[in-house]
């Protein structure tokens, strides 16, 4: 039996039914930002010994990362706005491509501050990415069957966060290389040619991003994408910037998710982050064998998407969303207190309960704000940032109590405490009722 024509719905946004091929293909590009996000975890490890790095320095790896996010998830929206969704990903994407092309000169350089730059323009293209893909994940179909589309789309994150991180894991580390102590204790020269021969070893996963990344281009550019924008009359309702952001800062469900969110990145962020190095203090092991823990965190973040899924059936996502933040909180503070190998396991299982909380965020915090929506998620995508920030005061705690790791991670644990604060106002002021995407609130 034949498909009905692909149409758009009444007002322009949403579709009569999903285009499978392109919606994929869109799903596809969620494993890609995971891929590289991923990969930062275990740059960390592997600047910290190749450049002689304290838990500070290293940290500046997600700082540049997510500033990218910061800076330019606006201009993506105004990108969205002036010309497609369509044409927004394929610059998020050959942006992607140029940071990774940067890989190879800061090789060559062998300057941490080269490849520090190139991880700022990888990050401007995924905030291109996801700033287009989030929102228009949920435009490629019926109105009624968006956020399971978003849910399906996220699915994927985990499974490019795991390849990301195998990859990286088992490309970079080498079962031979010199430990920090070792280069420490070796003459110049050959501490320096060890030096190089690690920073070397980044460049094959970069390699192979490029290839991904040109086949992902090439399929995106040739397939046919509708605009989901909105009909000339709902168009014409918009206003510009300025009004739609005072709006959005005059309302407080909107501001406090918008902190939620930051908290969350920097504390998802945080735990991932620093899993290798506590892995290593604790349990005596080199990075190869610490990074399977950070490869079974991401194993562990599928399994709890699956399970959120399921509850929200049941129980209001704020629900979910406190229940979850008050589990982390409780495994976080076993991973600060209990000073053996199980605090490892402990870390690990936080990302069982941190899988459903970027699209809950997400969808608490634009539900309701109407024609605000294409701005309120780009600054839901600026927050991002989090990421860039948290880390940062934990590597300052690590270094400040000597290099423990175990402590440093009462940084997420406080950023928790702020999402279940956010759970409980969403439950306690539900929003108002729910919008049509890019259509007049009343005053």
């Amino acid at each position: 039996m034949s498909q009905s024509p692909l149409r758009p719905s009444a007002d322009g946004y949403y579709l009569n039914r999903t285009p499978w091929f392109a919606f994929i293909l869109l799903c596809c590009i969620f494993a890609l930002w995971a891929a590289a996000a991923s990969m930062n975890d275990v740059l960390i490890a592997h600047f910290k010994k190749a450049f002689l790095l304290s838990d500070f320095q290293t940290a500046f790896v997600q700082s540049a990362f997510y500033l990218g996010y910061f800076f330019l998830a606006l201009p993506a929206a105004l990108m969205v706005r002036r010309f497609s969704y369509k044409t927004t990903i394929l610059f998020g994407l050959f942006l992607y491509m140029v940071g990774c092309l940067l890989f190879f000169p800061a090789a060559s350089m062998a300057k941490y501050g080269m490849f520090l730059l190139a991880l700022f323009v990888i990050a401007a293209g995924l905030s291109f990415l996801e700033t287009a893909c989030n929102t228009y994940s949920t435009l490629l179909g019926p109105r009624e069957t968006g956020t399971r589309r978003l849910n399906i789309s996220q699915t994927f994150h985990p499974f490019g966060a795991m390849t990301g991180v195998y990859v990286g894991s088992f490309v970079m580390f080498k079962d031979g290389d010199a430990s920090q102590a070792q280069l420490l204790q070796m003459n110049p020269a050959e501490a320096a040619a060890q030096q190089l021969q690690m920073i070397q070893a980044t460049l094959t996963p970069y390699q192979w991003m490029i290839g991904v990344l040109v086949l992902i281009f090439v399929l995106i550019a040739c397939t046919r994408y509708p605009a989901c924008k909105g009909n000339d009359a709902v168009r014409s309702e918009r206003d510009g910037i300025a009004a739609s952001l005072g709006r959005l800062r005059r309302n407080p469900r909107f501001v406090f998710g918008v902190l939620a969110q930051f908290l969350y990145v920097g504390a998802q962020v945080g735990v991932w982050s620093f899993t290798i190095r506590l892995a290593m203090q604790l349990g005596g092991m080199n990075e190869r064998s610490a990074s399977w823990f950070l490869l079974t965190t991401f194993a562990a973040y599928f399994v709890g998407k699956l399970i959120a899924n399921l509850l929200m059936r049941r129980w209001h996502p704020a629900k979910v969303l406190g229940v979850y933040g008050v589990l982390c909180i409780a495994l976080l503070a076993y991973t600060i207190l209990v000073p053996n190998i199980t605090a490892v396991y402990a870390a690990v299982g936080v990302s069982i309960f941190l899988g459903p909380c970027w699209p809950t965020i997400y969808g608490l915090t634009v539900d309701g704000i109407g024609r605000d929506t294409e701005f309120g998620g780009s600054l839901l995508v600026m927050s991002i940032v989090g990421g860039g920030v948290i880390p940062i005061f934990q590597g300052l705690l690590s270094d400040y109590t000597g290099g423990n790791m175990q402590l440093a991670y009462s940084v997420p644990l406080l950023c928790f405490t702020v999402i279940v604060a956010y759970a409980l106002y969403c439950l306690r002021h539900p929003a108002s009722e729910r919008l049509p995407v890019g259509a007049a609130q009343t005053a």
